[in-house]
């Protein structure tokens, strides 16, 4: 495995509707890519992470949740798409193409999705809380949608500020 450079706001792939993995594109290169983003994903210490993090216009994610069991989820999220949304949590959320900024954002408290996973097969996960909240963050990566646009105007507007401020001090690549 080997770690991938993740993106930073405002990179275009990060901007821009990501492309379906089509019947092609299941195979050994997907494989490798997956375990390549878990890899990069537990090093930065996220709890999700899309293709477009890593500059891969793809509809792909990794996740790792914690569970009521004491240990993780682990799922690879290929062509997602949200199917049922229900209920309302309001918590902070951050992302690692922005690193150290956190926002309070509202998400669904209860997501089913449908997607393949890396040999092409589809399933349907039903999640809440903070497995929800990730589902939700990362399919929107794969849709070309920042969770700055989750944001209040006003919260949009005080974080976008301080980007520039790390962007002019060198802290912000």
């Amino acid at each position: 495995m080997s770690e991938l450079k993740i993106v930073h706001y405002p990179d275009p792939v990060l901007l821009s509707v990501a492309k379906p993995v089509t019947e092609e594109g299941f195979g050994s290169q997907l494989k490798k890519l997956v375990d390549d983003m878990f890899a990069t994903m537990y090093k930065a210490g996220g709890v999700g992470l899309a293709a477009p993090q890593v500059g891969i216009s793809e509809r792909v994610f990794v996740m790792d949740t914690p569970n009521k069991e004491g240990g993780s989820d682990k799922y690879a999220f290929i062509n997602p798409n949200i199917i049922h949304v229900e209920g309302e949590q309001l918590g902070d959320e951050g992302c690692l193409s922005f690193p150290g900024l956190y926002q309070q954002v509202k998400r669904d408290m209860r997501v089913i999705v449908r997607a393949q996973d890396v040999e092409g097969t589809e399933f349907e996960l039903d999640v809440k809380d903070l497995a929800a909240r990730c589902v939700l963050h990362e399919t929107d990566h794969c849709d070309g949608i920042v969770f700055l646009d989750r944001m209040t105007v006003l919260k949009r507007e005080l974080a976008k500020r301080k980007i520039k401020r790390l962007q002019r001090t060198g802290k912000w690549e």
